[in-house]
């Protein structure tokens, strides 16, 4: 634990900065702690030299670091409570009977995006929870086909495919025919093991045709199953944040949101309301992921939100925690 002059210290630079994302200087600092810019500069040199500051090459100005986030976050932060306007507008999402519970958590954090500006994240129930419905693959060129997946929770999944050899629509037809007698109301998660043993050796091997549809649906439901149902709200708040000013880097963080198995990644399974700073997520070095899991009735989901590392910790956890509490009520 570092002393409590330099705790507090910490806790206004990193506020501030939360704030205004200006580096803050010590004559700034001076009235809070009642102490002189000398004694002030020694203190951030102190904390600049362990780690929990840095200084930006713009400015003498010091900003927190990783390291200091950290800190803030686990000895100094305290949830912050909610003002009753945002209950209020949350409270309505939840009071209404005529949403489902699904509809009810995607618009809270929708809800939860516009406050904050920040990118929220909304990770449903794995795709191995739903059982086949239907198939159909129609062909769109020569060589390419569309594959569409139905299931009985009414999830549509569609793939666009290559297949090595020409095929006749009578050919795909019986095909789908076959496959679709063999598993229809088979879970996802074991599709790939029927389709392998019951309907493989239905497919003679001298009909390379319906080899090749077998063989595209096939890898369609290997990527179908590691699927989960994804909501991602305004992943343009990023544009918002002044820190990502370079358009490289804006256009990096915009295509990760498109990245569907790196959204997946962040799926939570620890209990509480967890933060991921930095290079403790998967998803970028500058930024942070506060998420939580959630229960209803054996079902699991995520809810996350994204954005700087200069991200309001205190409010964010508090919201995020209240969704929780509601969704698992």
């Amino acid at each position: 634990m570092i002393p409590e002059r330099q705790s507090k210290l910490l806790k206004l630079i990193v506020e501030e900065y939360i704030k205004t994302a200006k580096p803050i200087g010590s004559k700034a600092l001076c009235d809070f702690l009642e102490c002189s810019s000398a004694t002030i500069r020694n203190e951030m040199n102190s904390l600049e030299n362990m780690g929990y500051l840095e200084k930006t090459h713009t400015s003498s100005g010091r900003i927190p670091s990783e390291k200091g986030y950290r800190y803030y976050v686990d000895n100094i932060m305290r949830p912050k409570e909610l003002t009753g306007e945002d209950v209020l507008t949350l409270q309505r999402i939840f009071e209404n009977k005529s949403l489902q519970l699904s509809d009810a958590i995607v618009k809270s954090m929708e809800i939860i995006s516009d406050l904050t500006n920040y990118t929220s994240i909304v990770l449903g129930k794995s795709s191995n929870e739903n059982k086949i419905s239907k198939v159909e693959v129609v062909p769109i060129s020569e060589d390419t086909v569309v594959a569409i997946v139905i299931t009985d929770k009414g999830h549509v999944e569609s793939r666009n495919t290559k297949i090595e050899e020409r095929v006749s629509a009578l050919e795909i037809k019986q095909t789908v025919d076959l496959i679709n007698k063999f598993i229809i109301g088979t879970p996802i998660d074991e599709v790939s093991m029927k389709l392998e043993l019951e309907v493989k050796p239905q497919i003679g091997a001298s009909v390379k045709q319906q080899k090749a549809i077998f063989d595209a649906l096939y890898n369609v439901f290997n990527e179908f199953k590691e699927d989960r149902e994804v909501r991602v709200h305004k992943r343009n708040n990023m544009l918002k944040q002044p820190e990502f000013n370079n358009l490289e880097k804006v256009k990096d963080i915009l295509d990760k949101f498109e990245d569907k198995s790196l959204i997946n990644k962040i799926n939570e399974e620890g209990n509480g309301v967890n933060i991921y700073i930095g290079s403790e997520n998967e998803f970028d070095d500058d930024m942070t992921i506060i998420k939580t899991k959630y229960n209803v009735n054996g079902e699991e989901g995520t809810i996350a939100l994204i954005g700087p590392k200069r991200m309001e910790y205190d409010r964010v956890t508090t919201l995020l925690n209240y969704i929780k509490e509601n969704i698992e009520k």
